[in-house]
């Protein structure tokens, strides 16, 4: 198997021949007459339609599959960036994972008390392969969570680089890129699991509706 090759295939989680993945790809990206304006498509999609929701953190691999995230229509940046990941693959782009440790300096305090820090240490996102170049992007965050808590979209134009910002729209601290580590080409579930454990616990499960999260 050549490199790209090891970018376009299915896994556990990235899976991009699922009849629902390749369904989405299909419908998202039906039209378009470029990779970049697919990925694009792909990005917009995955960036608002699946809102960001901290509360689906899991310890278990399952919980990560693309299908699975796509049927939820919810997800953590980790579940985003393999949904996004497997959404590529099924549409003929590489793609591969890649992941940073980073400060959110406007983490809410219910949060911060949850996690008993502001620093995420396994914050996921996604490298597509454009034009002979890897392409990093984070739709993490959806333009309506970033409306209310004042925050700038990530905004991309389906070329350069395209990662969560610095500060917010009052100019304050907001993402703080403490430390990035390396790309893969699968979810390196057990690496994730190592470090989020230790914040929720053994046998966290996504919290789905809001009578989890009261019990949580």
């Amino acid at each position: 198997m050549n490199d790209q090759n090891a970018y376009l295939v299915q896994t556990d989680t990235i899976d991009c021949d699922h009849e629902g993945i390749v369904a989405k790809a299909g419908e998202l990206t039906r039209g378009c007459t470029s990779a970049n304006e697919k990925a694009l498509r792909l990005f917009t999609f995955v960036r608002d339609a699946i809102p960001y929701n901290l509360y689906m953190i899991s310890v278990f691999k399952e919980d990560f599959r693309a299908s699975r995230i796509l049927e939820w229509g919810k997800g953590y940046c980790v579940q985003k960036a393999v949904l996004l990941a497997a959404l590529a693959r099924a549409a003929g782009i590489p793609s591969r994972l890649a992941f940073a440790r980073i400060r959110n300096h406007k983490v809410p305090e219910k949060v911060a008390r949850l996690m008993g820090t502001n620093v995420f240490p396994r914050h996921g996102y996604t490298q597509l392969l454009l034009d002979d170049a890897w392409v990093s992007v984070a739709p993490t965050f959806d333009s309506a969570l970033c409306v209310k808590i004042g925050v700038p979209v990530v905004g991309w134009d389906g070329l350069s680089d395209a990662v969560l910002p610095s500060r917010d729209l009052n100019g304050d601290a907001y993402i703080e890129y403490v430390e990035k580590f390396g790309t893969f080409a699968d979810l390196p579930f057990d690496w994730i699991v190592a470090e989020t454990s230790k914040r929720v616990g053994t046998d966290k499960r996504p919290w789905l509706t809001k009578e989890d999260v009261l019990k949580g």
